[in-house]
């Protein structure tokens, strides 16, 4: 498993580019970015190809999913989204699904479903993966609907395309479900990506409930040969935390 670094989580403050660089020189090879907006994409591809950094994804520009009336703007978001990931070099994007409109469940479901049917020959043509991302709604996303990782995994096999599939964040699933390791290791077919952080408080792994090294080491086992997010608010120094985190968990 390669561990990835989140830019914003650690130099939100710091020219994008330049991060990317000082993310290479504290020996990762992966990082990821939320709002692509605003960023000179020439600069970032430039900046990951000469310090051996991959950008893993992004987000789209647009989240409302659960609402048919939304879906030909979120379909043109993911269409602008590719382009951009494609100019970036990155290969994969996180969406998220939006809020719970008071609709029926499986009214919802079937709505997040359909938009990613249609969503298939965007990405057929760009050749980028979409990952829906569930989120926890006890701490920090009251009022969103796919808290549900099972339910997640649900929809990707209901679209069964090789190009949509599940960001798991580990963090959000021990809010919501825990069974964290059965749950990875039993749906990789439907995983594309990791993120993590400890729990409580959304900080360094090693502050928190769950045991990464254990959790980490059975998804190796399982055949995971993608990468994790360190998605977290770091407590220390962002180097040093990085370092920490490189330190315990790094291959």
């Amino acid at each position: 498993m390669r561990l990835c670094v989140p830019i914003p989580c650690f130099f939100g403050k710091m020219d994008f580019a330049e991060a990317i660089k000082l993310v290479g020189k504290l020996g990762f090879d992966a990082a990821e970015t939320y709002n692509w907006k605003g960023l000179d994409l020439d600069a970032v591809r430039s900046a990951c190809e000469e310090s051996g950094v991959e950008l893993i994804s992004m987000c789209t520009t647009e989240f409302r999913m659960t609402d048919p009336a939304y879906r030909k703007d979120w379909l043109a978001g993911l269409k602008e989204s590719c382009a951009a990931a494609n100019k970036v070099g990155a290969k994969k994007l996180i969406t998220q699904v939006g809020n719970d409109t008071g609709a029926p469940a499986a009214e919802q479901h079937a709505a997040i479903a359909e938009t990613l049917k249609q969503a298939r020959p965007i990405l057929e043509d760009s050749g980028v993966t979409i990952m829906i991302e569930p989120l926890n709604t006890y701490v920090n996303h009251p009022g969103y609907y796919l808290w549900s990782s099972i339910e997640g995994f649900e929809i990707i096999r209901e679209v069964d395309h090789p190009l949509v599939k599940v960001v798991y964040d580990i963090y959000h699933q021990q809010v919501m479900e825990g069974n964290i390791i059965p749950n990875v290791t039993k749906n990789l077919d439907c995983i594309a990506h990791l993120h993590s952080a400890g729990h409580p408080g959304r900080n360094e792994l090693w502050f928190g409930e769950n045991d990464y090294k254990v959790i980490f080491d059975a998804i190796d086992k399982a055949g995971y040969k993608g990468c994790c997010g360190l998605e977290y608010r770091p407590l220390l120094d962002p180097v040093e935390s990085l370092k920490k985190a490189k330190e315990l968990y790094g291959n």
